[in-house]
């Protein structure tokens, strides 16, 4: 090899040392808030599902996680975006089966299993709902992914709405939480990021 072609071959490897260290730092281009390595907020969680089973993140190992906290009263922000990932899911092809939507009521005392079964089985088979068994864990859950959520009475004794933080979680297939969603966002932002965190 001549002194030229070594110099060629040389500064080949280096600048394809370089691409890949390069790409060994960047992040993947996320819509949402990358909040990967963030400890403000919950890892895990313990929580009925709609059929009183316990459910928690394992339970759901090898999936992208969505964590959304919601209510079945809400008149727009939480149908909207349950029907935006329902939409999401048929976007995505065999993709979703490797995605789970989480709903977390706010409102467990309206929210009995047999609503929030229907509820959330109206937009997609595959959603499963989660229902704090009494306050303390409902405390539990909003305080560690740092939800808030407050009663905004009505009218008529016993009717009332829910303020509630509009957001959704995202965790990757290996469990780790990743993404700050912002509600109502459209479909393709979900898809997108969804996409990423699945390759």
């Amino acid at each position: 090899m001549t002194f030229s072609a070594r110099r060629i071959f040389l500064s080949g490897c280096f600048a394809l040392a370089a691409v890949l260290l390069a790409g060994c730092d960047s992040k993947p281009a996320f819509t949402n808030l990358d909040i990967t390595g963030n400890t403000q907020f919950g890892s895990d969680f313990s929580l009925p599902d709609s059929s009183g089973k316990v459910r928690t993140l394992g339970d759901f190992k090898g999936k992208a996680v969505v964590l959304f906290f919601g209510y079945t009263h809400c008149p727009d922000v939480c149908p909207t975006t349950l029907a935006e990932l329902a939409q999401t899911m048929q976007k995505l092809g065999d993709d979703a089966k490797r995605v789970q939507v989480l709903m977390v009521t706010v409102d467990p005392a309206r929210d009995t299993p047999p609503i929030l079964t229907e509820y959330v089985s109206a937009f997609s088979p595959s959603f499963v709902a989660l229902r704090p068994a009494d306050t303390t864990q409902l405390v539990k859950i909003t305080k560690d992914f740092r939800v808030y959520y407050a009663q905004v009475p009505g009218k008529a004794p016993g009717d009332y709405t829910m303020d509630h933080t509009a957001a959704s979680y995202v965790f990757d297939p290996q469990g780790k939480l990743r993404l700050f969603a912002r509600d109502g966002q459209g479909v393709d932002p979900w898809v997108h990021d969804l996409k990423l965190l699945l390759d």
